[in-house]
């Protein structure tokens, strides 16, 4: 369960406008803080964000889906109302914890990011780039 701070970030995020992508990002913030601190391990960065993408998701922030990129649903609030295995939480929490630490480290954060940019196109980069320097000049 995400924290209630995380929760109204998150909130104020989405009242300000910004994307889903964005207001997904603290719930991969919290999940990164809660590696570092030691709570659980990860087994890479990418498992880091996935596990806080999932967060955003069970919270209601209208994310794509595994493998559904360009479609994005409304929210998976459905688990909600399903029985979870209670053995099975729990194996699952206690495998996390067997995990290290290291994945949420600066290092192979910044190694998973470049990675990703490696997949993208020039085009969309630089698409990214001109976005990103428009509201940096903004902010100001």
């Amino acid at each position: 369960m995400p924290e209630k701070r995380t929760l109204e970030r998150a909130r104020r995020k989405a009242r300000q406008g910004k994307s889903a992508s964005t207001v997904a990002g603290e719930f991969v913030r919290e999940e990164l803080d809660e590696i570092r601190k030691g709570k659980h391990g990860a087994r890479s960065a990418k498992q880091a964000i996935a596990i806080g993408l999932s967060k955003a998701r069970r919270a209601g922030v209208p994310l794509a889906g595994k493998g559904k990129r360009t479609k994005k649903r409304p929210s998976a609030s459905h688990i909600h109302g399903r029985y979870v295995s209670k053995k099975r939480s729990r194996a699952s929490t206690r495998a996390l914890r067997r995990e290290p630490r290291r994945s949420a480290s600066q290092r192979a954060l910044s190694r998973q990011s470049h990675r990703v940019a490696r997949g993208r196109s020039a085009a969309d980069r630089s698409r990214s780039a001109r976005k990103a320097a428009r509201t940096r000049a903004a902010r100001r």
